[in-house]
């Protein structure tokens, strides 16, 4: 747990200083979970497992050097859309357990799975013959408040803008856990559902907590393959996470995706040397910055020193907190981020809209959020290509004196994705016609196209069609044997 705290903190101070982003908060990421404990396992000790977050970080400050962060703008809205959705979806089902009350680690196993799966989700089912009374009067009570706190009204009054609904959740949970110890000890929640952190008695106990890397077997391939793992799949999760964090900005401003990728590498170094877990943007902690008022950075660097000092001097009081308000609060952030409303105005898009939207949902809920992700890009790739087949020319049709003219105009950009659709358009051209082949508006035309347009130049002589061009270069086609 304090690899995580300390990947926390490190996500706040450091990344939130160095980043270019105003809204963007880091963190350890659920998507880098099943690749941290494979390899923990697979490298056979921590302390191993630490010199592959190092390299993994310099692996991510050579592609900020390299600006490969420009990936991230590659991503198609509807995808980024998906993706904020089907996070929302997992953030709501992993959260009901604990909302009802069931955190004890041998039953909480069964429905929160380590990987997403369908059987424990099946299983909430069966919450409602374990769940802890007291656990969900606090849930009731904190989702009743952050209701209140987010309608437009009460958002406009004085109150809202100086205490964050949140921070009333959390104390009110610890108000309420207390009433029931001194006077309803049934519905009192116990340390296992309560927030659990570590107390050190002394400077020297902090410290001990502490882990260092253990470069003795850094030469070892296995060491590199997750160190490139890891370093790869946290800078794709961070660009996504970047893109979908500006378009809940209420501000609407650009992050500097190359910017963030030096950052990044430089927060995942300093994690790899004093034991904390790799970390990447992390759209949930992002979102509910950004519900929460953040304008800056500073809000993100400032989480940073807060949980450190926290952690140093108050654990104590952090573990009066029940989980059942923290829970409240992430169902509210699970909400926001796949509202009922976004659905609609995705289906009102169109398919090509609203089709790689919810292949994302669907990949990241059933399988995780790499897939999902890559199988709305899948499909909204098959779009694009259906969009230049379709739009690669345009044909005119006139008949003069000297017969039937043909006149086909190419569009702005001719690449091997209109291939195919000018091959059928020429094929399907009847004998004894006047082609006309008009590039002029063509800015350019690929190697692919050009050698389609010459092997028709051939092949129209037996269809004793005429063949003209306009502003198109000609090429030397060779035949392959």
């Amino acid at each position: 747990m304090f690899s995580g705290i300390i990947a926390g903190v490190v996500g706040g101070i450091v990344i939130g200083t160095l980043s270019g982003s105003h809204t963007s908060v880091s963190g350890p990421a659920a998507g880098l979970t099943v690749i941290v404990l494979n390899a923990i396992s697979e490298l056979g000790s921590f302390e191993i497992f630490l010199s592959a977050v190092v390299l993994a970080g310099l692996i991510q400050l050579i592609l900020g050097i390299m600006k490969a962060g420009i990936i991230g703008y590659y991503f198609p809205t509807s995808v980024i859309k998906g993706m904020l959705a089907g996070i929302g979806i997992i953030l709501i089902i992993k959260q009901i357990p604990y909302a009802f009350g069931v955190n004890e680690t041998e039953n909480l196993a069964q429905y929160i799975p380590f990987v997403n799966d369908w059987e424990a989700v099946l299983n909430l089912g069966n919450l409602l013959e374990e769940f802890d009374f007291g656990a969900l009067i606090i849930t009731v009570v904190s989702l009743g408040i952050l209701i209140v706190w987010d309608l437009p009204f009460f958002k406009r009054g004085l109150i809202a803008k100086l205490i964050p609904g949140p921070l009333v959740v959390v104390l009110l949970g610890v108000g309420i856990n207390k009433f029931f110890k001194f006077f309803i000890p049934a519905l009192y929640l116990n340390i296992e559902d309560k927030v659990i952190l570590p107390e050190v008695s002394d400077i020297s106990g902090f410290f001990s907590l502490f882990r260092f890397p253990d470069f003795s077997q850094i030469l070892h391939s296995d060491v590199w393959l997750v160190a490139v793992t890891i370093g790869i799949i946290a800078s794709l999760e961070t660009l996504l996470s970047l893109e979908a964090a500006d378009k809940i900005d209420k501000y609407k401003r650009n992050s500097p995706p190359n910017r963030e990728l030096l950052a990044q590498g430089v927060g995942n170094v300093i994690n790899g040397f004093i034991g904390g877990l790799p970390v990447t943007a992390v759209i949930v902690r992002s979102s509910a910055n950004v519900s929460s008022g953040a304008r800056t950075k500073m809000s993100a660097v400032f989480h940073g020193f807060l949980l450190f000092i926290s952690v140093i001097f108050i654990p104590g009081l952090l573990n009066l907190i029940p989980l059942a308000c923290l829970a409240a609060i992430l169902l509210q952030v699970g909400y926001k981020l796949t509202k009922v409303s976004l659905f609609r105005t995705q289906a009102k898009l169109g398919w090509d809209q609203f089709l790689p939207f919810i292949i994302t949902i669907l990949g990241i809920v059933v399988f995780d959020l790499l897939i999902g992700i890559a199988l709305g890009m899948g499909v909204a790739i098959i779009y694009i290509l259906l969009r230049n087949y379709q739009n690669s020319h345009i044909i005119e049709g006139n008949t003069t004196t000297k017969g039937d003219i043909i006149k086909i105009k190419l569009s702005e950009e001719m690449s091997f994705l209109n291939k195919g659709a000018l091959i059928k358009t020429l094929d399907e051209i009847p004998n004894d016609k006047h082609v006309v082949l008009d590039g002029s508006n063509s800015k350019i035309i690929d190697y692919d196209v050009l050698e389609v347009i010459e092997n028709f130049k051939t092949s129209s002589k037996a269809k004793n069609i005429t063949f003209e061009t306009i502003s198109i270069p000609s090429i030397k086609t060779s035949s392959l044997h």
